[in-house]
């Protein structure tokens, strides 16, 4: 399941209807963004996230689709905000539900690394010297890349 909202959701609930009713999920695992006060060395008094609605969740949908693909999932939520946010508000939640933990663990952390690099949100922060779009970093690129190098169909077309 795959939602982009303005509202705050409620991370038991979210969890609770997850895999309720499926006995055969045996792990869940959760992964919930938050928005900090401070980046790099600058305070952050807000951020506001923008999105266009189509090409986001189309790419939310290749996003999850490729997860399935790889690991054996019972079940996914993606759960993104947009708009402005404030410090401690919750910004993202990844879950996976699996008859096994390292299949639900994996394919979290995979969607999240994934999220963060190919989801089309643009990040405004408020800061004491203004407005300041986030750039891309590469620390993100890097945790994304693993899951290339692990997913031999990724290497299709692409040179060594």
């Amino acid at each position: 399941m795959i939602r982009v909202q303005a509202e705050d959701f409620d991370v038991g609930k979210e969890l609770e209807s997850l895999s309720k009713g499926n006995f055969g999920v045996g792990g869940v695992c959760c992964f919930i963004g938050l928005v900090r006060d401070i980046a790099g060395d600058e305070a952050v008094a807000a951020m506001t996230l923008e999105h266009y609605p189509e090409m986001t969740e189309r790419a939310l949908v290749e996003i999850e689709a490729e997860a399935r693909a790889r690991w054996p999932l019972e079940e996914t939520l993606i759960i993104h905000r947009f708009g402005r946010l404030e410090p401690g508000d919750r910004i993202v939640m990844v879950a996976t539900a699996s008859a096994h933990r390292e299949a639900s663990i994996e394919a979290c952390h995979f969607l999240i690394d994934w999220l963060k690099t190919k989801a089309p949100f643009w990040k405004l922060e408020e800061t004491p010297d203004g407005g300041k779009w986030v750039d891309a970093r590469s620390s993100d690129d890097d945790a994304a890349a693993r899951w290339v190098e692990d997913n031999p169909k990724e290497k299709i077309g692409k040179p060594e």
